[in-house]
């Protein structure tokens, strides 16, 4: 049989420990101690030896001094210092907790709880600060976790716990290089950096026409004017800008069974990508996410615009959790007219097609990239397997089908190449919406 593609199961980060006490108590060397005092006063008492109660005496004395506790703080405080709250995948975040106290210390000992996504990279103990190296695998709003902070006296027989919360961070997807920036038919009458169909004050040449008066000097066009006998000028392009929404998949997380690719990591990288490369265009930019709920941010630009186009969608990813999915209704205002809208999907939920039919009978021109989740698992034990896992391709092949006989153009997304050579079909056709 082939196992049908799920969503890929989320891994439950470990739980804290109970909140620590707030009080002094005995640490695992004193304990060790009493354990020794108490074993030798009662071989003491078997055996009737007296040099194992001058053995028993010693640690019990000990653990005498240390229950006085005169030179034990009495006000112990932490306080954390994360180096910055926003990072990409896998940079480092560094985090240095000082101690504060009023008494006379041993030495420290931390005990550290990374969240989800999280790693340790290195730890620095001295007297008074404890200073972390994290590093942030994998994209989200992920809690950076707690420590736990065990301040043992000076002859080490009493430990007190004070627990440091890390706060949360974002972390952005890294985003796919990319430098193609296609774009529609009809552009909205606004000035931009791409080359319009009709002619105006732009910067491409487009043709030749006979000289008005008025115009630049610097526009006659030389070659033109000596053969024709009149004086003729260049004709330029007007330029124009482009809406773009990115509309990114989130009713499932596929893992490819081959190497544990996640389909929603590759979809966040890909629109990542995609959103940097228009805005770098000074395009108007903006995303939509469906699944569990939908979020959207309108259309903008500038450089803020990427960090607020990404945090939009970071809920989609918390603390590894999961939200029940519903099919979303996109009201008007979410993608606006005529729009061109990137479709970032690994096509595994019939809601998509939905939401993809209702943004064509809009008109608005569409763009699906295909994120790839990789062939089911095969069972080696059922003999019909092969021809299950062709009924899976056939039946994804229809799917493709379908989109394309409408007039959306499917590309296939190649993890790992860049969205460069995903894009590049696109420089060959006209990108068109349904006539209104």
């Amino acid at each position: 049989m082939v196992r049908a593609l799920g969503p890929a199961p989320a891994s439950t980060p470990a739980a804290l420990p109970a909140e620590p006490s707030p009080h002094w108590r005995a640490s695992e060397r004193a304990l060790r101690l009493a354990t020794v005092s108490a074993v030798a006063g009662a071989l003491a008492l078997l055996t009737g030896r007296s040099w194992l109660l001058a053995l028993a005496a010693g640690p019990a004395v000990l653990l005498v001094l240390a229950a006085a506790g005169r030179s034990r703080p009495a006000r112990l405080d932490a306080r954390a210092q994360v180096g910055r709250r926003r990072a990409f995948e896998n940079d480092t975040i560094d985090v240095r907790i000082e101690l504060s106290f009023d008494g006379v210390v041993g030495w420290v000992d931390p005990g550290v709880y990374t969240g989800p996504g999280i790693e340790l990279g290195s730890l620095e103990v001295t007297a008074t600060t404890v200073e972390l190296r994290l590093t942030a695998r994998r994209w989200g709003r992920w809690s950076l976790g707690a420590v736990d902070l065990d301040v043992h006296d000076r002859g080490g027989l009493t430990r007190r716990t004070v627990r440091i919360d890390l706060g949360e961070v974002q972390i952005f997807p890294t985003p796919s290089q990319s430098s193609l920036t296609p774009v529609q038919v009809r552009l909205p009458e606004r000035i931009g950096e791409h080359t319009a169909g009709r002619s105006g004050e732009g910067v491409e040449v487009v043709g030749v026409r006979p000289y008005v008066w008025g115009e630049r000097q610097r526009r006659i066009h030389w070659p033109s004017t000596s053969r024709r006998g009149t004086v003729q000028v260049n004709q330029f392009a007007a330029e124009r800008t482009a809406d773009i929404v990115v509309l990114i998949d989130a009713f499932g997380d596929f893992l490819d069974p081959a190497d544990g690719t996640s389909s929603l990591d590759e979809t966040l990288r890909a629109a990542a990508g995609i959103t940097h490369a228009y805005l770098r265009s000074h395009d108007r930019v903006g995303v939509v996410s469906v699944g569990g709920s939908t979020r959207w941010l309108k259309p903008g630009s500038g450089s803020a615009q990427f960090y607020r186009l990404v945090e939009s969608v970071l809920e989609v990813r918390r603390d590894l959790g999961y939200h029940v999915p519903d099919i979303p209704g996109l009201s008007r205002p979410v993608i606006p007219a005529d729009a061109l809208v990137y479709v970032l999907t690994p096509l595994g939920d019939q809601r998509i097609l939905d939401v993809l039919h209702d943004l064509t009978e809009r008109g608005n021109p569409l763009v699906v990239i295909e994120v790839p989740t990789g062939d089911p698992e095969l069972d080696p034990r059922d003999a019909i397997a092969d021809l299950a896992l062709q009924l899976w391709h056939a039946n994804c092949e229809a799917v493709r089908f379908t989109l394309r006989s409408r007039g959306i153009p499917v590309l296939g997304l190649r993890p790992g190449e860049g969205l460069d050579l995903t894009l590049a079909p696109l420089q060959r056709v006209r990108i068109r919406g349904r006539n209104r």
